[in-house]
């Protein structure tokens, strides 16, 4: 009896506890379950409010403004510091945002001077204002670079349109002085690349293809080039992730870009002619552009022959495999994408004939019947 007993408190005892411990699971099930419904509101109201404010951000300052505000784009000026300004003037509702629209969208161009602008613009009305332009003042000059020209003949643009002279131009171009002083302001652009002793011209390929409006009637020769330098910078750093994918510096990239610029005609397709030099490249081939030939010798002409081929140079692809020290000449954005993103072919030849039009080859022997088809040879 004594022991029937026992068991019967010893099982009272059990389950006793046992509902102490579902009571003690329900209360741990409760705790558990607010903390992540906090949590979940939490972050929900977070990225709620995030987007609220960034899609406020995103429209105009005030709809129903349209009184002009003057706004001053000095000379040089990124992205970032263009932001501010706006944003100190009142034109945009926060610069981090508006850097961000910019970048998201491959906007770039933007040219300095004064701007009527209004609080009622969109972010894409003020960004096409500031690529085309639209100022209060009249540029007393314009200097007009286009693609695929080298420092000679940009230096010969300038002299054109400015107080100064080419050989006083070249002279500023080649200052180590002045070199090593754009090194500490373009830290991401100008590194010393530029002075490896195979380099023909140190800011080969740095004098960004655009249009430059300047407001003095004498800025100074500094401004008028790091005005072009600072817009390559300012392309660039758009790319700073896919020139890291493809493991390129800004020098070669701008290499690569200007051996496509140089090869391609309007009806060129860049991405191609840019996997041409990738596959010859992954092959160890040597890429045999023409324009590295004639960059090599300091010649401008239509066409090489036989003989210019034999130059001793680093910047001889024919003699030389992979990349030449540096540009042969500036290169436009389409260009710099084509360098970034090439396109998935498996052809290792190319050649423009005199139309205009280019042709693509997987095989040497597919490539010397075209050559016989549409191109005159090589004089011996």
């Amino acid at each position: 009896m004594k022991a029937l007993e026992e068991k019967k408190k010893i099982k009272e005892t059990l389950m006793k506890k046992l509902l102490e411990r579902q009571e003690e699971a329900k209360v741990i099930r409760k705790v558990v379950g607010l903390v992540i419904l906090c949590l979940v509101i939490i972050i929900g109201g977070t990225a709620i409010g995030g987007y609220l404010y960034v899609n406020s951000a995103l429209k105009p300052v005030d709809p129903d403004n349209t009184k002009t505000v003057k706004v001053d784009i000095p000379i040089g000026s990124g992205v970032s510091s263009i932001g501010k300004i706006l944003e100190d003037k009142g034109i945009v509702k926060n610069s981090t945002v508006f850097k961000y629209y910019v970048k998201f969208n491959n906007e770039a161009g933007f040219q300095a001077g004064s701007y009527d602008l209004t609080p009622s613009m969109t972010l894409n009305e003020i960004v096409n204002s500031l690529k085309t332009g639209k100022v209060m003042r009249k540029a007393e000059f314009k200097i007009t670079i286009p693609e695929g020209l080298q420092l000679d003949q940009i230096a010969e643009i300038i002299a054109e349109k400015s107080p100064y002279k080419k050989d006083e131009i070249e002279k500023k171009l080649n200052d180590k002085k002045w070199l090593e002083q754009l090194k500490e302001e373009y830290p991401e652009l100008i590194t010393d690349e530029i002075f490896k002793k195979e380099i023909k011209r140190p800011l080969e390929g740095y004098l960004y293809p655009a249009t430059y409006p300047f407001y003095e009637k004498k800025p100074s020769l500094d401004t008028i080039l790091k005005k072009m330098i600072a817009q390559t910078n300012e392309v660039l750093a758009q790319y700073q992730e896919a020139m890291a994918a493809n493991d390129y510096t800004p020098h070669e990239l701008l290499t690569l870009s200007s051996l496509i610029e140089e090869e391609a005609t309007e009806k060129a397709d860049r991405g191609k002619i840019s996997s041409v030099f990738y596959n010859r490249m992954e092959e160890g081939m040597p890429l045999q552009t023409d324009p590295t030939v004639l960059y090599a010798l300091g010649k401008h002409k239509d066409k090489t022959v036989y003989k210019d081929l034999e130059v001793e140079s680093p910047y001889n692809t024919y003699q030389v495999k992979g990349l030449p020290p540096g540009p042969i000449a500036n290169a436009g954005l389409s260009s710099i994408e084509a360098a970034l993103q090439p396109e998935d072919t498996e052809y290792y030849y190319f050649l423009a004939a005199s139309n205009g039009s280019v042709y693509y080859s997987e095989t040497l022997d597919e490539h010397n019947e075209k050559k016989a088809k549409y191109i005159t040879n090589k004089e011996e």
